[in-house]
């Protein structure tokens, strides 16, 4: 039986995540080994299902726990809701900033003439970005806000996150934001560790933070106790609307047409199946293809030839392994990364045609790592996603 498919929102704080908790339903409580504890619930109104779990303040403690959410749930996408302080005036408190980049400012390199900037930044997930962009303009996400009144603004805006609490605008570390980061909307400590975690999983990540303070010093145990709570359902609200729409839109089905030269004819192309196999019917044109049988102008393409079949997994990862040699040998991967590419490859081929959904999902999930281990070799990285395409798509 196929498992269901999942979103997870993390929050670093109990305010946090009591108000992304207080829009689920049938809550069922789970213990890993590790002793992480999560959450899964039903998103009120929905059929939706969403894991919930607290990672604590600090991007090295929220990319442990993401990491471990991921191997565990297979997410469809890993989002964080939570409070951040605002680095600009024209923020808000009460606003909801949607990470569109998130930098991890205090990346840099100490040298005899000063501290010089090593930026690290992710941007948001194409896919995660409409969403966002849908549920921000149609204002559906303010439905779900338990506090009340009008819908704050929402902005898809630069989000900063470091290991510093910033409560100054004339510190050290917010000039440096100023000088390196100065499109940055807030300040916040966890969203470096969900994005890092996310792009070495291959799992679209989303940050929402609402603004609870102008990260100056100027906060109150009065301001915290009214913004902070308002802050973190503004965020938990759009976070979990914004959950829905990733889960409701489904998997995103690729176009498959026949291959047509440049400049040739177009007209009157057709797809049908028969008896089981792909059948495609030109009136004119050069078509170069792959195929069972061709006659006259019909292309049949059984099952062994489509996308999606279980017959060339094998030489895929085949190829990949190749490729991974060849850089290792030219010195573009070092000893290390080559054998944490190749425990991954060992795992997809193994698991890539076995019978059981649930041990290919995890087939595709090590193409998903080894894409990761390989990032900076952008060619391989791409065809290691493509294969773990490929295998999803076999499920």
């Amino acid at each position: 039986m196929t498992e269901p498919r999942v979103a997870v929102v993390l929050t670093a704080l109990d305010i946090e995540y009591n108000a992304v908790r207080a829009h689920l339903t049938d809550l069922e409580p789970e213990r890993l080994e590790s002793g992480t504890r999560y959450e899964i619930g039903t998103v009120r109104g929905t059929s939706c299902r969403v894991v919930i779990g607290v990672t604590e303040a600090g991007n090295s403690s929220a990319a442990v726990l993401a990491e471990r959410a991921i191997q565990r749930y297979a997410p469809v996408a890993l989002l964080f809701s939570g409070v951040a302080g605002a680095m600009k005036d024209s923020v808000n408190l009460g606003d909801v900033v949607v990470g569109s980049k998130i930098y991890a400012y205090q990346s840099a390199a100490g040298e005899d003439d000063g501290l010089k900037a090593r930026p690290q930044v992710w941007p948001l997930n194409h896919a995660v970005s409409e969403t966002a962009r849908i549920v921000a303009s149609s204002e559906s996400w303010a439905k779900r806000m338990l506090t009340g009144g009008d819908a704050p603004r929402v902005t898809r805006a630069p989000i900063a996150a470091g290991d510093v609490v910033q409560k100054s605008r004339i510190s050290r570390e917010a000039a440096w934001i100023r000088q390196h980061y100065n499109d940055t909307a807030a300040i916040e400590m966890e969203g470096a560790g969900i994005a890092e975690a996310g792009r070495l999983n291959s799992v679209p990540i989303g940050v929402v933070r609402g603004i609870s303070d102008r990260a100056d010093g100027g906060k109150t145990v009065a301001n915290d106790e009214h913004w902070q709570p308002r802050a973190a359902a503004h965020a938990a609200a759009f976070a979990v609307e914004l959950a829905v729409q990733m889960l409701e839109s489904g998997p995103i089905a690729a176009k498959s047409s026949p291959r047509v030269d440049e400049g040739t004819d177009r007209a009157a192309q057709n797809g049908s199946v028969r008896n089981g196999a792909m059948v495609f019917n030109f009136s004119s044109g050069t078509v170069g293809v792959q195929a069972n049988t061709v006659t006259g102008g019909t292309v049949n393409m059984t099952g062994s030839n489509v996308s999606g079949s279980t017959q060339d997994i094998g030489a895929i990862i085949a190829e990949l392994r190749m490729l991974l040699q060849e850089r290792h040998v030219a010195g573009q991967v070092d000893a290390d990364t080559m054998e944490d590419a190749l425990d991954e490859l060992d795992v997809a081929e193994k698991l890539a045609n076995d019978p059981d959904p649930g041990k290919r999902r995890k087939s595709a999930r090590a193409l998903k790592k080894f894409g990761g281990v390989m990032s900076d070799v952008t060619d391989i990285a791409a065809k290691a996603a493509a294969a773990a395409s490929h295998v999803q798509g076999m499920l």
